[in-house]
């Protein structure tokens, strides 16, 4: 499994095409969520876009970005249900993470998690942030992973 990591400019039109059409295949149809999939995180200038490709078929994605002076964040976190079942979100997380570390290494991560995946994130170090919340019709839980004493 190779990653790539890459800022919006250098991601070419079929790689961006297919990475948009695996969140929106996963965040919108499969989890029946009806929202702006897409936003201006995705184009802000540091924001790494975090993924891998078989036969041209998104198999996993996340992206790593500045969400504060305090806080890098992990976000839109997928393996694509034909990919599922291999351990590659483990693998997804460990990038991620070394990620954000390698970019903002001052800053703690932050995720915000569907609260059936706590366990999955808690296994990376993560901590329960504040309390659970709805976001989309869907439970979420703010999580993070301190970095900094």
């Amino acid at each position: 499994m190779q990653f790539k990591c890459e800022q919006f400019d250098a991601l070419d039109t079929q790689t961006l095409f297919t990475i948009m059409r695996g969140r929106v295949d996963v965040f919108v149809v499969e989890q029946e969520c009806p929202y702006p999939e897409l936003d201006d995180v995705d184009i802000a200038l540091n924001t790494q876009h975090l993924y891998t490709l078989s036969h041209g078929q998104l198999q996993t994605y996340a992206r790593c970005y500045e969400k504060s002076a305090q806080y890098s964040a992990i976000g839109r976190v997928l393996v694509s249900e034909s990919a599922r079942g291999n351990g590659y979100a483990t693998l997804l997380i460990t990038e991620a993470i070394d990620c954000c570390k390698a970019q903002w290494p001052e800053r703690d991560i932050y995720i915000g998690a569907q609260t059936y995946l706590l366990d999955f994130y808690r296994s990376f170090g993560f901590e329960d942030y504040k309390s659970e919340y709805l976001e989309d019709g869907i439970l979420h839980q703010d999580m993070i992973l301190k970095l900094t004493k």
